[in-house]
């Protein structure tokens, strides 16, 4: 073993998660679940969509639906720019685009580093957020793509 190498435990597996931002808010999704990540391109609104639905890109010939992250957390709606990326996600048979301010990092730690969130965390917080990272300084919530579309949600992917 090299020196400062940790020594990771069979029933402490490790995760590698994607972070990214969404105004000063640093959020995370497994790896695992992410397909691509594209730059930002202008989606096409649907009727009668939940507001948190930007709308739809064509994906290769698939119908994409877009979900403002900011907006789908209660945040002001995101003003898209050639810097903000769409983090395309299987979520289930779906695939859906995530709109985000930036990827920020690739992390690998241990999952015993990831923390249940408080019990006095908002609705919002507890609908999203399954575990809480402290990283270098920085607090990172762990998201539930799986909650990030409602399971009666009109929009087909």
């Amino acid at each position: 073993m090299r020196p400062g190498q940790a020594i990771i435990a069979a029933d402490n597996p490790m995760r590698k998660l994607i972070a990214f931002r969404v105004g000063r808010q640093e959020f995370s999704v497994d790896v695992t679940a992410v397909r691509e990540i594209r730059g930002w391109t202008s989606a096409t609104m649907l009727p009668k969509a939940p507001r948190y639905i930007r709308g739809v890109i064509n994906l290769r010939g698939a119908v994409l639906p877009i979900v403002d992250f900011a907006l789908r957390l209660g945040l002001p709606a995101s003003e898209p720019t050639a810097r903000n990326v769409i983090i395309v996600v299987q979520v289930g048979p779906k695939q859906i685009g995530i709109l985000v301010d930036a990827v920020s990092d690739i992390i690998t730690l241990a999952q015993s580093r990831i923390q249940p969130p408080p019990d006095i965390a908002s609705e919002t917080v507890s609908d999203f957020v399954r575990g809480l990272i402290a990283l270098d300084g920085r607090m990172i919530s762990l998201i539930a793509l799986d909650l990030v579309l409602p399971p009666d949600s009109a929009v087909a992917a």
